[in-house]
């Protein structure tokens, strides 16, 4: 024996309102599958809310629902089932550029949370012990800007060759390496093979200050200057970190031996 559903009940299962499943009927997208004739009340089964759910989830993919009638109106089931697949592989492609996103929002948030609790001093310099890091230098990207800072990763998995790129992974972060006047973008490794534009940032003590992109080449000219005269050491490379968060805050840093 069948069981029914009230049209509340159904507009609860699968999280809308009955207007919603009103409309619904109305215009032939999904109907209630009885009808009481001496209430007119509507009554769903469980498969009628199997194809709600698959509305409202193709909706998601901002199909009008138009198309969707038209859709689940096909004779074809092999037409449907393609359909369907194809809007899986959108769903998923959707659900990895919201992570993607999400990532980004997080890193900002972080950096605005640091800034509000004063975690760093903002202004003057500080020397950190830093882990051993390994980087991957970027052939051709010498300066940070608004576009290859975007989707920034990108262009290092591209550096790496098909058959390598499972084996390279990166943190969400931009860097810019100079040494003997030579300088070039980096990403930090978090897993890695042998490749040519690998370099290893040794472990040690950095003398680091925050800074925006506007007053960044003055902090690096203030940091170098201070770890000659109060550190007695000529730094042989600058490392300089990027959160990339769509805020172009980072932090810069100078190593001193």
């Amino acid at each position: 024996m069948k069981k029914y559903f009230s049209v509340g009940e159904t507009a609860k299962a699968v999280h809308t309102t009955s207007e919603t499943l009103r409309h619904y009927d109305r215009i032939g997208l999904v109907k209630p599958s009885k009808k009481d004739e001496w209430t007119n009340y509507r009554y769903y089964t469980e498969q009628d809310i199997v194809r709600l759910n698959t509305v409202r989830a193709l909706q998601l993919m901002d199909l009008s629902l138009q198309e969707i009638k038209k859709v689940l109106a096909y004779d074809d089931l092999e037409k449907i089932v393609d359909f369907l697949a194809q809007a899986e592989k959108k769903a998923d492609e959707k659900m990895e550029a919201l992570r993607y996103s999400k990532s980004k929002i997080q890193l900002a948030k972080a950096d605005y949370e640091s800034k509000l609790h004063k975690r760093e001093h903002l202004s003057g310099t500080v020397l950190k012990e830093v882990p051993e890091r390994v980087i991957l230098l970027s052939d051709t990207l010498e300066a940070p800007t608004l576009d290859n800072l975007w989707n920034y990763l990108s262009h290092f998995y591209d550096k790496v060759t098909p058959a390598l790129k499972d084996q390279f992974s990166f943190e969400d972060l931009a860097g810019i390496y100079t040494e003997n006047g030579v300088t070039r973008l980096f990403a930090v490794c978090t897993r890695y093979v042998n490749i040519a534009g690998l370099k290893v940032l040794p472990k040690g003590n950095y003398l680091c200050a925050h800074c925006t992109e506007e007053n960044r080449k003055n902090v690096l000219h203030e940091l170098i200057s201070k770890a000659k005269t109060e550190h007695g050491v000529d730094p042989a490379f600058t490392v300089q970190l990027i959160v990339v968060s769509g805020i172009c805050n980072g932090i810069t840093k100078c190593r001193c031996f």
